[in-house]
């Protein structure tokens, strides 16, 4: 599978050191990694691996579970020999369970400092995973900042702050024990703090960073408040992986996810579609077309990864549309019941809009030959 970068001119990448989560490199300037997380209990094997396959089909990179109990930290290793994408174990409270999974075979670990803190813990997880040689996540969230493992718990200090200071605590204990193949995440449930913490760790820590905001709620919601962290983050050049965290379909934060790195210009994911909003000078159902074609571009290019970035516009009337059908490698400007086919910026043949969709799809297969 080809995998697309497209870093804008402007971005300055935060450079980070590069770290291997089974399959999948991740900092330096290794592609952002979409990340998602099964939403089934992890005993319920079959059910984890059905989730975990249409999270891999959908364009998903690296897949969490939790593990709650030693029945869940048993289940990991069949799991793991039914997927193809890296397994990261979520360790909450008891760090014996870290130990479990390792010997399961996950590819990282993730503790919180907020709940497993006490430093013959650490230095038994630190030890066991530089002999597995996987990595541990420190994955600081706000809801977990009243913890022993907190610098102090002191709600005087902005939260963004109190965040900062636990993650390069606890990443100094790893380290106390040679271990410093770490990632780190700093997630509060809004989007401001969010970002200032991010922007703080990035300033004085080379490690890679997992972005994200947690609790955001339903879908709408939950991806405005992410693109609106995630995205600025990305733009600042800060990021090595996402997940983006729905009440919802496990499916629905890759969706979110792709969006949002598209968005941000840091990787393209197939064909994209620029359409414009409909007023009342369009003559045709540009709403209904616009999702014809967007069915059809998930039917012919299934969530595969193109390295040629290509731009497809579909405007609905000639006041913008000849324009920005121009600028986009492959466009259509609407008429009155038809639209005018343009390539590379020059009109092509006029196409009637039953057809508009076919045609579009057609030069989209010849320009991917």
């Amino acid at each position: 599978m080809a995998i697309g970068i497209l870093y804008s001119m402007s971005i300055s990448r935060h450079k980070t050191k590069v770290i291997r989560i089974g399959k999948v490199k991740i900092g330096g300037n290794n592609p952002v990694a979409i990340q998602s997380m099964a939403k089934v209990k992890t005993s319920d094997v079959e059910a984890v691996v059905r989730q975990i396959k249409e999270l891999e089909q959908a364009g998903c990179e690296i897949v969490r579970v939790a593990v709650k109990d030693t029945r869940d930290a048993a289940a990991l290793k069949r799991i793991k020999q039914n997927i193809g994408v890296p397994l990261v174990a979520d360790i909450h409270f008891d760090w014996r369970l870290a130990l479990a999974a390792i010997d399961s075979g996950v590819d990282k670990i993730r503790l919180n400092p907020g709940n497993i803190y006490k430093s013959e813990q650490i230095r038994d997880v630190a030890a066991a995973s530089r002999k597995a040689g996987i990595p541990i996540r420190v994955g600081v969230n706000s809801g977990s900042l009243s913890g022993r493992g907190m610098p102090g718990g002191n709600s005087r200090k902005p939260q963004a702050q109190q965040m900062v200071e636990s993650a390069l605590k606890y990443v100094r204990a790893l380290e106390k024990n040679k271990f410093s193949d770490i990632v780190i995440s700093l997630k509060a449930s809004n989007t401001r703090d969010t970002v200032m913490a991010y922007r703080q760790i990035a300033r004085v820590s080379d490690y890679p960073l997992h972005l994200g905001v947690t609790a955001t709620g339903l879908s709408f919601q939950g991806a405005i408040a992410s693109s609106a962290a995630i995205g600025s983050l990305l733009i600042d050049g800060i990021g090595d992986t996402i997940r983006v965290s729905l009440t919802d379909k496990p499916k629905e934060e890759i969706r979110a996810a792709r969006a949002i790195l598209e968005a941000a210009g840091v990787r393209q994911f197939g064909p994209q579609i620029i359409s414009c909003p409909t007023c009342g000078r369009c003559e045709v159902d540009l709403v209904r077309i616009v999702k014809q074609l967007d069915q059809a571009l998930t039917r012919n290019f299934p969530f595969s990864l193109q390295r040629k970035p290509l731009k497809v516009a579909v405007m609905g009337c000639v006041v913008n549309g000849p324009g920005e059908a121009k600028e986009a490698d492959i466009g259509i400007a609407f008429g009155k019941g038809e639209g005018l086919l343009f390539k590379h910026g020059k009109p092509v043949r006029k196409v009637a809009d039953s057809r508009c969709v076919e045609a579009l799809i057609a030069e989209l297969k010849k320009e991917l030959q």
